[in-house]
């Protein structure tokens, strides 16, 4: 087997990446993202990041939203708390939005556009 050439192999580390404002379709901050992939900010598979005392925008999903939460605290809208470990999945067509208190660090994997 040949070696990986750099033009086929993109590495990110989350303790020293370089996260990116993540900005809803209207251009409003809505947390920072690292990613690797070549898609669109904040879709497909990556690193999301909340601030302390952060709430999301409401928005709706386009297709199934997983997420793994690292660490922090998350708070959906209707008082659903996440804890670090928990992995879920919100369904296509899921409208919502997240608060976190001290701030978090999820997983992500978005498959397209959300509705705001």
């Amino acid at each position: 087997m040949d070696p990986i050439g750099p033009d086929r192999r993109k590495v990110a580390n989350i303790a020293d990446g370089q996260f990116q404002p993540f900005l809803t379709d209207d251009g409003k901050p809505d947390g920072e993202v690292l990613q690797v992939n070549c898609g669109k900010r904040g879709y497909g598979f990556h690193i999301y990041r909340m601030a302390p005392g952060m709430t999301t925008e409401a928005h709706t999903h386009l297709g199934d939203e997983e997420f793994f939460l690292i660490e922090g605290d998350l708070t959906d809208h209707d008082g659903y708390e996440y804890k670090p470990g928990d992995i879920i999945c919100l369904s296509d067509g899921t409208k919502h939005n997240s608060y976190s208190k001290n701030g978090c660090t999820l997983v992500v994997y978005l498959p397209g556009a959300e509705e705001i």
